[in-house]
Parts: C-alpha cells; structure tokens; sequence
C-alpha cells in the first residue's frame, strides 16, 4: 500500500528551478533513501514531504490519518525537563487512561456488586483495560528504557536535565523521543551524525524491525546498505528511483548511464548520417527526393536529450618529496587527557610504512585527543611517543581550528605559497570546486563541507608523507568522500586516522586500532574484518564452546553403518537443494538486470505506463529474490552445521 506519493512537485528559487517532476512514492513498511549532492535540495524535499512547507507546483498526497514524524538535522531538544519526564510526554494519552481506569476502580469499590449500575462500570473498566493494554500501557517503560540504553543513556541519566545535555546528546533523545512515538511514517535527516558505532549498530538493527515506513538522508553509506530497500537519487534537478541498497544504488545509476550514453551517441551518429545525406544531395534533381525524405525523418525524430548529472566533484591527490622511513612512529604506555584527568590509556601501538591505520571506540574516549598529543599540541599525561626519520606530517583537523576565520579563502592558500602565481592557487581551488567570486569568500562564511574541502586543499598542496586524518569525511558529501578515499587508496605515505564512518574504514583501511578506556587492541584488515575477529572471539569466549557441545559420536557395527547411510543420504538431500536456490538466484538477478536495462531505454524511460508496469516487475523480482536469498542462507547454514558435526 502506497502511504505518501509526491506528483510532478517542484520547488524554485527565485528565478531558477532548484528541483522538478519529482515522483516519489511510500510504500507501507518501505525503506527509503533519499541521496544527492549538498545543495541538491534533500532536507527542502524533506520538509514539503513532512507538510512543513508547501511545493511551488505540484501535489503531495496522503493516506487518511497518516501520522508522519520528521528529524530534522541535528536537531535537538529544549525543555526545562529531566531525560525521563520529557520521554515519557510520549505516553500522555496512556498516563490520560491510567487515570480514568483508577477512577473506575474506584467507583467499582464503592458500588453493589450485584447491582445494574456496577456491571455497566465493570464492562467500561473491562473495555478500558483492553485498551489500555493494546496500546502497549504494560510495556511503554520497558521501551523507554531500552530505547535510552540503545542510544547511551543508561539510569544514571534518568534525572539529568535536558538543557544540562550536549548538543549531539540533545540530537540523540531527540531521535530516541520520536522513535517512541512510532508514527506510521518516520522521516530523519542525517539521523547518524553525533552517534558512535555501538549506538549505530543499535539504531540499524531497531530500524529494520519499525513497523512503520523510513524515509532517510544520510550520508552514512554503511548505514544506507545495512537499512534501506530503495533509493531516490535526486540529480540534476530532478529524481530517479533505484531498487537496492546504497552499493546496488551506485551500480544500477552507472549502468544507467552507460545505456543511456550508449543510445544517445548512436542517434548522434545517425543525425549525423542523415544530415550529411540531406546536404550533400538536396540540391541534385536525382536525389532529391530520397534527401526530402530523409529530411522529414529527421524533423520526426524523438531527439534524445544528452545524459546528465551532477558531477562536479573534487578530484586531487596527496604527494610527497621523499620517502620517509619504514619505522613511522612508536607509541608506548601513553596516557591521553586534559588536566591530568586521563580520558584513556595506557596506549602502546605502532605505526609502519605504508600502513592506513583507523581509530575507533566510542564518542568521548580521547580518539582526537590522543591525535593532539601525537602532534604536541596537547601534552601526554604519561607515556611517550616517538616519531621515525624523514616524516613529512599533513594534519586535518575536524574541527577546522587551522583555518583563519578572516581570511579569505584564496589568501587562506595563498599566505601559505606567496611564491607561486595567483592564477595556479585558483587552478588549485578550483579543482576543490571554489570557482569565480568563492575564492573572495571570508573563512567564517563557508559551510562545514566548504571549509572541510579548504582544508583539504590546503593539504593536497603540501608534501606529505604521513598523514594524520581527524574525522576527515564529516561535512563532505558522498561524492567528496569517494575522492577522498581515492586520494589516500593512492597515497604511497602512511596514514593514520580517527573516524566513524565505516564505510569509509572498509574502503582504505589496512588496520584497525579499537580505543577503549583502559588501552588499545589491533586488529588486521578494515571494519568488516574487525566485526568478524570480535565475533570469532566472542564465539570462542561462548560457554557454549565445550567438548559436549562439539557432538562427535563413534558408531560401530550395523547402527554405524546405516546411520552413516543416512547421514549422507540427508546430507545429499540438502546440497542439492542449496545448489537449486543457489541457480534460482542467478536466474533472479538475471531477470532484474534485464528489467533494469528495459527501463533505461529511452522509448521506456518517457513512457510511465510501461515503466509503472516495469518497476512492478522489478518490485516483484526483487522480493522474491529476497525470499529465496533468506532460503539458501538458512539451508547452506544448515550444510555447514552438518559438515561441522561430522
């Protein structure tokens, strides 16, 4: 069932069109993502979906008492009430019910059991009741407290005062308050910012069993492939949909375009053709007539217009003037804090050529801090850090202190080159996207993602061969990160780096260090590899890893022989139907890819009949894919169980 569906809706500014034909539907369970550039008009899309503002054109439809609740970025809340009281504002109407029930409870006391007027109170309170309990009235504190251990606020929290909160903690019960409400259409913007990786994971897991509908921005791509179902990309001003997550949404739109360069450049060739027919022989009697016609051809040509997108997209690279030495740095029995007030340690780790090293442990530990002691700025309580030969160290700073607030963008680079010419600075920042009159902005008047692509710039000009990176994809934009993870897959230095975005992890890191409070554990490979070695260990930790547990049995004589008889017989039994669901998801993925290919046609891509048609198709392949993916995951799980009890 279709919850919201946007029609034709646009928005302008002033003169010029931000957004047009905008086409998006919800459906009832959906997992969505809206994804674009910055600027591309996502959170504005956001806040007319959510019926905070209205579309220049267009309309936005809606189920009957369709109850929507909307996050806004970093959006935070302001009350005079404790964590728990302002929670639990939620539950009024239950609390309204609560009291009602007591009054009835009450009044039956003082009635005649065997009177008239008590069965009528007793069938209220009975009705009341049942209300009561259909509305979760047994269950909504249990909620309230698992929802705030998810998002870190254990009972200690109960009374803090909520203007007492950080401002990324605000943004938290924020999102912990209306995820209690359970409306039937819940649309949150950047929804990951200020949370950690265990509260992530958290959110994940409770997102995907929400019994209403998501509608999501997030720049976070881990996120958008562990969550979301289907994509909207909104690009060059208007919006296309894919069905996948955020991975499968970056292919399909690359073989789109594929197709649609493809049948652009081969109508090109064929105007090309025609029109040089049409010129070379309009003017002879003998030919005349076939270059008439072929003049008509043309002019009733449906004239494919040129694929576009928004692909502006910074592109540089980090260079070196030598190669620094193999031993880049050696931490030992560090002590990281402020005040001699120790956030952790003791840290002992160390760093070699050309290692990519990721930081991570929760929100709070000293993960910056510990950055800043490496480079000086903050003393070591205790311990020491020693850096190897030849190091030439490019530092980005999260939070963008390096800058110059007054300075304009172009002197922010220039003061630091004076030797080189004006016009290679602005070559330099343009490749950065500042173009015309941005080079004259002042520092402070630039956004988090401009002022993270300036610092950027100003570390691409600078030889280094040991990078030191802080939060280094906050503020930038999917495409911005992408690049950035280019830049460093290509760096031929080291590189050291404190982030949360674990899609990013995935895509440069060779090893993780996990920061905890009381030291500091490697672990080989990216994020994923991390996940998988905690889970190893976990497993390994299971009281359930026994001898009695491993269930390896002799048999002997004839028992021996026709249980063995059986065993195999099953377990023949069981490969081939792994192997059937194994070549039914081929075929499955086949025949998406096929309607895929169908509906980037251009005679389909302008027919929303057939494409109405084909995107069913697609849905309906796409969910029995899903179906039989659960199928053979179960069936090869219980292959693996059987070869692993012998």
């Amino acid at each position: 069932m279709i919850l919201l569906q946007t029609n034709d809706v646009m928005r302008r500014f002033g003169a010029d069109v931000l957004f047009h034909n905008i086409n998006l539907q919800i459906q009832d369970h959906g997992r969505t993502a809206l994804v674009g550039r910055n600027g591309a008009g996502k959170t504005t899309l956001l806040k007319m979906i959510a019926g905070i503002t209205q579309p220049d054109e267009g309309t936005i439809s809606k189920v009957k008492d369709l109850t929507i609740g909307y996050l806004a970025q970093d959006q935070g809340l302001d009350s005079q009430n404790n964590i728990w009281a302002e929670l639990d504002l939620v539950f009024a109407p239950l609390h309204e019910m609560e009291k009602t029930i007591h009054q009835l409870e009450e009044e039956l006391a003082s009635l005649d059991p065997d009177g008239d007027q008590y069965q009528q109170v007793l069938n209220k309170y009975d009705r009341l009741q049942g209300e009561y309990k259909k509305r979760g009235g047994f269950e909504y504190e249990s909620r309230m407290r698992g929802i705030l251990h998810g998002f870190g606020f254990g009972e200690k929290y109960y009374d803090t005062p909520v203007d007492a909160l950080s401002g990324g903690q605000k943004t938290k019960l924020a999102l912990a308050k209306i995820l209690l409400q359970e409306p039937n259409l819940l649309i949150l913007d950047e929804p990951t910012n200020h949370l950690d990786m265990n509260v992530l994971a958290w959110l994940e897991d409770y997102l995907k069993s929400y019994r209403g509908a998501l509608l999501v921005v997030s720049h976070d791509r881990y996120f958008l492939d562990h969550v979301v179902k289907d994509v909207y990309d909104l690009d060059n001003r208007t919006l296309t949909h894919y069905t996948g997550n955020y991975t499968q949404f970056v292919t399909h739109k690359q073989e789109r375009l594929k197709a649609e360069w493809k049948h652009y450049d081969q109508q090109q060739k064929k105007i090309a053709k025609l029109e040089d027919f049409v010129n070379r022989n309009i003017v002879r009697a003998s030919t005349t007539k076939r270059a008439q016609a072929r003049r008509k051809q043309l002019a009733k040509m449906d004239r494919l217009e040129r694929p576009e997108t928004d692909d502006r997209s910074i592109h540089f690279r980090f260079h070196s003037d030598q190669d620094s030495g193999t031993e880049v740095l050696d931490v030992e029995n560090a002590k990281v804090g402020y005040d001699d007030q120790v956030l952790a340690g003791p840290l002992s780790f160390t760093v070699r050529k050309p290692q990519r090293i990721g930081i991570i442990g929760p929100n709070g530990i000293g993960k910056s801090t510990l950055l800043k002691s490496l480079l000086h700025q903050i003393p070591l309580i205790s311990g020491t850090a020693k850096f190897g030969a030849n190091l030439e160290i490019g530092y980005y700073d999260q939070e963008q202190q390096q800058l110059h607030p007054k300075k304009t963008v172009l002197d922010e680079v220039w003061d630091d080159h004076p030797e080189i010419p004006e016009k290679d600075i602005r070559s330099l920042l343009g490749s950065f996207l500042f173009v015309g009159d941005d080079v004259y902005k002042p520092v402070h008047d630039l956004s988090g993602g401009e002022k993270a692509r300036l610092e950027l710039t100003k570390l691409s000009f600078k030889p280094i061969n040991f990078l030191i990176l802080d939060e280094p994809t906050n503020h930038l934009d999917i495409d911005s990160r992408e690049v950035l993870e280019n830049a460093i897959n290509e760096f031929t230095g080291t590189v050291l780096f404190v982030s949360h975005d674990r899609y990013f992890i995935n895509q440069v890191a060779t090893d993780v260090l996990d920061m905890h409070k009381d030291g500091i554990t490697h672990y080989e490979g990216n994020y994923d590899d991390f996940l998988a070695e905690q889970a190893k260990q976990q497993s390994a930790a299971s009281p359930a890893d026994t001898a009695t547990s491993q269930k390896s049995t002799v048999y002997t004589g004839k028992q021996s022989y026709q249980q063995s008889k059986e065993q195999q017989k099953a377990r023949r039994k069981l490969q081939r139907q792994v192997d059937k669901l194994e070549a039914t998801m081929g075929e499955l993925e086949e025949q998406q890819t096929q309607l895929q290919e169908k509906m980037s046609q251009p005679e389909i891509a302008t027919d929303i009949g057939k494409l109405t048609d084909l995107q069913k198709e697609l849905d309906t392949a796409k969910e029995k894919a899903d179906e039989v993916e659960l199928a053979w995951t179960a069936a090869a799980e219980k292959l693996e169980e059987f070869d692993q009890q012998g």
